[in-house]
């Protein structure tokens, strides 16, 4: 029997122009339950998704086995409205059990944030789970590239409850109580995520850029008294140089602006993400 001719790679492809998406983070570190261990989903290896004619990568160091910690990873989508869609989602759900379907039209600005942050607790919270279900969710775009044992490390000293991660809006600030945090990729603690659910800010504010809206319902509802700025551990891919950008390094928690395959190599390249691949004779890789 013949091998397919498409790389496996482009497993999960879709061809709506209306499809945006986006990655959330879920994340809980339990400090009793030690035999817990950092987990990616259900596999390291990275997801390539065609949007609008490019191939973007979404992929994370592969776990190595921590303690006291578990990241789940989802793609989050709204209603899906093409056959092809269909069916190509549900493979995606059968194959990784990465995908969360929101009962909402897909779009960027126009509340997908609001809705995705009010369903999680009904969608999580469950009498045979401990809670809180997740100490911290994050939602973050799909040219970020998160190194998750480095996000994991920072989030071990900080406080679990009313916290608000990022990286500060605009690029020369370090200051996280004037502005927001970029879309790049922001995290908040369970509290937060129930409170968007039960108040009215938000319902009544679901317009306009998603993560300055975020920031206007953090600063009205006087959320968040602990907030972490992670600048310089996230931060832009280098070039084109601006304030917002610096040289790629060890200490390195997220890169932004990944938005071609050549900038992911380069930054793939630079993680040497693919040290643990297993020599066999059934390839040669120099």
């Amino acid at each position: 029997m013949k091998s397919s001719s498409k790389p496996e790679q482009h497993r999960f492809i879709l061809s709506s122009l209306l499809f945006i998406f986006f990655l959330c983070v879920l994340i809980t570190i339990n400090g009793i339950r030690y035999d817990s261990v950092l987990r990616f989903g259900r596999h390291p290896n990275p997801s390539l998704i065609n949007t609008n004619g490019d191939i973007f990568c979404v992929s994370f160091t592969a776990p190595s086995l921590r303690r006291g910690a578990q990241v789940d990873v989802k793609f989050v989508f709204c209603n899906l409205t093409k056959e092809d869609q269909k069916v190509l989602v549900a493979l995606e759900i059968m194959r990784y059990d990465d995908i969360i379907i929101l009962d909402c039209k897909e779009n960027m600005n126009k509340g997908k944030t609001y809705t995705y942050f009010s369903s999680l607790p009904e969608m999580l919270n469950d009498t045979d789970r401990p809670y809180p279900p997740y100490h911290y969710v994050m939602k973050t775009d799909d040219d970020t590239y998160f190194r998750l044992d480095n996000l994991v490390e920072s989030l071990k000293p900080l406080p679990r409850e009313d916290l608000y991660y990022g990286y500060v809006i605009p690029c020369r600030s370090m200051d996280p109580f004037v502005h927001y945090m970029s879309g790049m990729g922001y995290m908040i603690s369970w509290d937060i995520v129930e409170w968007i659910r039960e108040s009215p800010i938000p319902k009544n504010h679901l317009e306009g850029p998603e993560d300055k809206v975020f920031g206007d319902w953090i600063r009205e509802g006087h959320r968040a008294k602990n907030r972490y700025n992670a600048k310089w551990s996230m931060y832009n891919f280098p070039e084109p140089p601006t304030q917002c950008t610096h040289e790629l390094w060890p200490d390195t928690i997220a890169v932004h602006l990944l938005k071609n395959q050549v900038k992911w190599i380069q930054t793939l390249t630079y993680f040497n993400v693919t040290s643990n691949l297993k020599p066999s004779k059934l390839y040669h890789i120099p």
